[in-house]
């Protein structure tokens, strides 16, 4: 049997080098061919910033979007959400950690 596709997220705070606590995440799925959107899990980062509790991804799933919603963590920040979209391969697993200052971010696939 093949390893199931999963995803993990971490947020770090760079505007003062910490992890962000609290910030809720919403992970959402589709298949090929621009089906919509399904709402897979929620969570909120922990008090190390990570989101540990995403489970598995549905068989036949070929994007996945993260959306952090970063306006309550920084209520007067530019972005007050953050949305990541990428596609994923059976099997692999895929950590997007999220850099957020309160008028940037940059986002990457981790290890």
């Amino acid at each position: 049997m093949a390893n199931a596709t999963s995803v993990s997220t971490h947020i770090l705070d760079t505007s003062v080098g910490r992890p962000a606590a609290g910030v809720d995440v919403e992970l959402a799925v589709r298949a090929a061919g621009g089906a919509d959107w399904t709402p897979h899990a929620t969570s909120a980062t922990d008090a190390d910033g990570r989101c540990k509790d995403l489970p598995a991804l549905p068989g036949g799933t070929t994007e996945v979007r993260l959306r952090f919603a970063t306006g309550p963590y920084l209520p007067h920040a530019f972005f007050p959400e953050v949305a990541v979209v990428f596609a994923v391969e059976p099997g692999e697993h895929y950590h997007v950690p999220l850099l957020l200052t309160p008028f940037g971010y940059s986002v990457y696939r981790g290890s």
